[in-house]
């Protein structure tokens, strides 16, 4: 049995016995909050725990690295759907110790994905298009920093409303603990 077969199995038991109900929410955050953070498999259930998130009190966004790479691209625009139309007003960005985008260095990615019959001539189309491949799949080389650089984005863009709180901090995958990075005031 594949892993999606055993989830469809598990989901169809999850309905039949109505063990969505005790997630029900709007969708409207309680806490007000839309959070930016990593995708690590090790935050998924540790950073609400640490933050003291229920099921509907923050709107969470995740991607590799809790990174904001382009001013209007997706993420970006969740934040600013989130404040104008989903009632959230503060945002959080949090990083983690470890995160696996620390040190990151686009070649492996770029030899792997040829290894595994991606056309070469594809880097030509992408370079050709203005797409900077290398800095694209770059990481960073201290998540502080990291997190500081998608706080200024995020404080510096034309979209965000005015006197909107945003903090950044950085999280202990082993612990939980929160670091601060930047607090609004």
């Amino acid at each position: 049995m594949s892993v999606m077969d055993s989830i469809l199995a598990y989901n169809k038991q999850f309905v039949k016995n109505k063990e969505y109900e005790r997630y029900e929410t709007t969708k409207f955050p309680d806490k007000k909050m839309v959070i930016l953070t990593c995708m690590d498999t090790r935050l998924l259930e540790l950073l609400p725990r640490a933050m003291d998130l229920n099921n509907g009190d923050a709107k969470i966004i995740k991607n590799a690295g809790a990174i904001i790479s382009d001013p209007f691209g997706n993420t970006m625009r969740s934040i600013i759907v989130a404040l104008y139309e989903l009632q959230a007003d503060e945002v959080a960005v949090i990083g983690h110790y470890g995160c696996g985008m620390t040190g990151l260095k686009s070649e492996p990615i770029i030899e792997k994905a040829l290894e595994q019959g991606m056309d070469p001539s594809s880097l030509d189309d992408l370079n050709y298009a203005g797409v900077d491949v290398e800095k694209w799949l770059q990481g960073f080389e201290d998540v502080e920093e990291n997190v500081r650089n998608s706080v200024d984005i995020i404080r510096r863009h034309p979209f965000l409303p005015a006197n909107t709180p945003v903090h950044g901090l950085a999280i202990s995958p082993e612990t939980g603990e929160l670091t601060v990075v930047e607090k609004a005031e």
